[in-house]
């Protein structure tokens, strides 16, 4: 078991701070199980799984709030400029709206033909239940990933809109308590493809854009839009731009990096051991994020945080590495996981186990809205969040919160379900997607 890893939960079960109510103490904590036989290291495992699966099964939304049923009536997707809305309505004429990923393009027909009609009908109070149902309706289960997980999020976050509003409540309350009202971000940059010096200066530029004293950088040559077969990056850059930003920036600064699972779990190790002599807060997928073992092996070695799962749908995946300190930070992205309640559950087992959450931030939309209403009841988070910047497609106010950088933070917003107003004459633009 990796050290620091090991520190943390003992601290965190020792303190109080396991998070499941009611929950025993794991029996490494204890020495023995009750008739005095000394634990073995599958004992350790088997009991933080049941850890995890006690903190994966407990309802996330507060059905508690609403006393009468709030029927689904109608769930809609409005098109205006490739600009995508979601729209929920009741029988009782409650609204909620919500603004989807920038890739719903691509997953049209499974929003119109294998979401929608689940949902049409359902009691809004059983959200829980509904997203861990509508994964065998239809068996969507095989288009899992980001294909189930981007419609998903997009209808979910829009029946938390309406719920919210029923309640004159954030939809953040519905899930959680407000813990950190002011959430801390990094800038998270790209660039990876360019040259060394090119590179610095784009992520100089990214940095100066915005009052924050947190940046991720990429590391590896991994580039999504290269369609160069025998692309094989800029060998040695990686070593050199790692010290350059840290002493640039000094130690005052956090820094973070990510591989997007470029490495080997060998050469993972090496880079991340150049992280740790330059005081990186944790290094994110250093090898590809099913890899299992190859993530454990890369864990233990290594004395700087390892943090995963941007790319990871399945609640079991998260929990296998978690039962077996493969992970020190889960990272769910609030989108591609689909929506608040399945990442809370993610961010209650990593806390089950003393250990931490930081989102993932989806680009466009008001990914960045989104993402700071969830970290307001993130009880584990990390000191920052993922930020990619403030620019929207689509038009809004937001009464509760200027939604901006200041010394580091952004307010989150605190009105009714999301806590924003879309544009009127925007609005009246927008079209039905045909089914």
């Amino acid at each position: 078991m990796k050290a620091t890893s090991r520190r943390q939960f003992l601290a965190s079960a020792v303190g109080g701070g396991i998070a499941v109510a009611g929950m025993p103490l794991m029996s490494c904590a204890s020495g023995g199980d009750a008739a005095g036989k000394p634990s073995t290291a599958k004992d350790e495992v088997m009991n933080r799984f049941d850890l995890l699966d006690r903190a994966l099964h407990r309802p996330v939304f507060k059905k508690e709030l609403f006393p009468d049923p709030v029927i689904i009536d109608t769930l809609e997707l409005l098109e205006h400029n490739n600009v995508y809305i979601c729209r929920v309505r009741s029988k009782d004429g409650a609204e909620g709206l919500s603004v989807a990923h920038p890739d719903m393009p691509i997953f049209l027909p499974i929003f119109q033909r294998r979401m929608r009609a689940f949902f049409i009908g359902q009691d809004a109070r059983e959200l829980d239940l509904m997203l861990d149902m509508v994964f065998m309706y239809s068996l969507n289960f095989r288009l899992n990933g980001m294909a189930v997980g981007l419609p998903l999020a997009t209808i979910e976050f829009a029946i938390l809109d309406m719920m919210g509003k029923i309640a004159n409540k954030s939809a953040a309350l519905l899930i959680g308590e407000i813990c950190n009202p002011d959430v801390g971000v990094y800038m998270a940059t790209e660039f990876r493809e360019l040259p060394l010096e090119e590179h610095f200066a784009r992520i100089l530029e990214e940095a100066a854009k915005y009052d924050v004293d947190a940046l991720k950088i990429k590391v590896g040559f991994m580039h999504g839009g290269n369609r160069d077969i025998h692309y094989k990056g800029i060998p040695g850059k990686s070593e050199k731009l790692t010290p350059m930003v840290r002493e640039h920036f000094g130690d005052s600064w956090a820094l973070y990096a990510d591989a997007n699972g470029y490495y080997g779990a060998d050469e993972a190790i090496r880079i991340g051991r150049i992280m740790e002599e330059y005081k990186y807060r944790y290094f994110e997928e250093p090898v590809m994020f099913h890899h299992f073992e190859e993530i454990k092996k890369v864990t233990d070695a290594l004395t700087i945080p390892i943090t995963n799962g941007e790319q990871d749908q399945s609640f079991y995946n998260f929990r296998w590495l978690l039962a077996n300190d493969g992970l020190d930070i889960v990272e769910p992205d609030t989108y591609y996981f689909g929506g608040f309640v399945r990442s809370m559950k993610v961010a209650r087992m990593a806390e089950a186990l003393g250990k931490t959450c930081v989102t993932h931030m989806s680009g466009g939309g008001l990914g960045f809205l989104y993402n700071a209403l969830f970290v307001s009841v993130l009880p584990n988070a990390e000191p920052h969040t993922e930020f990619k910047g403030l620019w929207s497609n689509v038009p809004y106010e937001c009464p509760t919160s200027p939604l901006t950088i200041v010394n580091g933070k952004m307010k989150a917003p605190t009105g009714p379900g999301m806590g924003v107003v879309f544009d009127p004459e925007f609005m009246g633009k927008l079209q039905a997607v045909g089914r």
